[in-house]
C-alpha cells in the first residue's frame, strides 16, 4: 500500500505498477477526493512531484511510501492584494538573494516549528528523570588519619542545568490535530523551499543551500511522523 497524507486525513491506496505515470496517480486522486486536477500539489520525500509524465518509479514510490497532497480546499485561500495605482516592477532574483529567502524559511522553521515539534515529541515519549541515591554515611577514621567529613542526610545536591533548553511541555496529552497542524506547517516550508528553486540557473551555493535546508526540515518532518506513529 502507498499511503496519501491529505489535510486531516490518510488515505491508502495500492501500490500501482511500476510503469504508472505520475499523471495517472493525480488524476485517480483528483477523482477520488473530487478536488480539480490542477489544484493540488503532490510531495514525496521533501520533493514536488512534477513531471506527470514520468513512472511512479523516477520518484521511488514504492510498498509504504507516504504521498503529501498539498492544495485543493485543505489550503486557506489568499487575500486578494490591495490595489495598486502604479506598482512597483519586481525585480529579478539573484543568488545572494535566494540564498537569504532559503536561510530565512530555515531560520522560521528552526524558531517557531522546531520547538513545537520537540515538545510533542517530548509530550509522546517523556524522558524519565534520572534518580539520586541516598548519601551512605561516612567511614570511621583510623588512627592517625584526619577525620572524615559527615554529610548530613538532608544535603542539598548541586543542581547542574540542562545542556540544551528545555522545549515547552504539553499541559494534556497532545492530540491528531497538534500533529496536523505542525505537518502542515512543514509541508507548507518545503513547497516555500521548492518554489525558490529555480530550474536552469547556475547558482551552485544557491542549490546546496536549498537541498540542506530541504534536507533538514524534512528530517524535522519524519521525526514528527516517526513520533506520531510509535505513540
Amino acid at each position: 500500500m502507498i499511503h496519501v497524507k491529505w489535510d486531516r486525513e490518510t488515505l491508502h491506496f495500492p501500490v500501482p505498477p511500476p510503469e504508472t505515470k505520475l499523471g495517472k496517480l493525480r488524476t485517480d486522486l483528483a477523482e477520488y477526493t473530487h478536488l480539480p486536477l490542477g489544484s493540488f500539489k503532490l510531495i514525496h520525500a521533501g520533493a514536488v512531484m512534477k513531471d506527470d509524465s514520468a513512472p511512479l518509479t523516477a520518484y521511488k514510490i514504492r510498498e509504504n511510501s507516504t504521498i503529501a497532497l498539498i492544495g485543493g480546499h485543505s489550503l486557506p485561500s489568499m487575500p486578494a492584494p490591495p490595489s495598486r495605482p502604479q506598482p512597483k516592477v519586481k525585480e529579478p532574483p539573484t543568488e545572494k538573494s535566494t540564498i537569504t529567502a532559503i536561510r530565512t524559511e530555515l531560520d522560521r522553521v528552526r524558531t517557531t516549528l522546531v520547538p513545537d515539534v520537540d515538545a510533542l515529541v517530548s509530550a509522546l515519549a517523556p524522558s524519565v528523570a534520572p534518580t539520586v541515591s541516598s548519601p551512605t554515611s561516612a567511614p570511621t577514621p583510623t588512627s592517625g588519619s584526619a577525620p572524615a567529613q559527615s554529610f548530613s542526610s538532608t544535603a542539598q545536591v548541586p543542581h547542574f542545568p540542562p545542556p540544551h533548553p528545555t522545549p515547552a511541555s504539553y499541559s494534556s496529552k497532545p492530540t491528531s490535530s497538534d500533529h496536523t497542524r505542525l505537518s502542515e506547517l512543514l509541508l507548507q516550508s518545503l513547497l516555500r523551499l521548492d518554489a525558490m528553486h529555480l530550474a536552469g540557473s547556475d547558482w551552485p551555493e544557491a542549490r546546496a543551500e536549498r537541498k540542506a535546508a530541504v534536507r533538514e526540515v524534512q528530517g524535522v518532518l519524519d521525526r514528527l511522523d516517526g513520533a506520531w506513529s510509535a505513540r
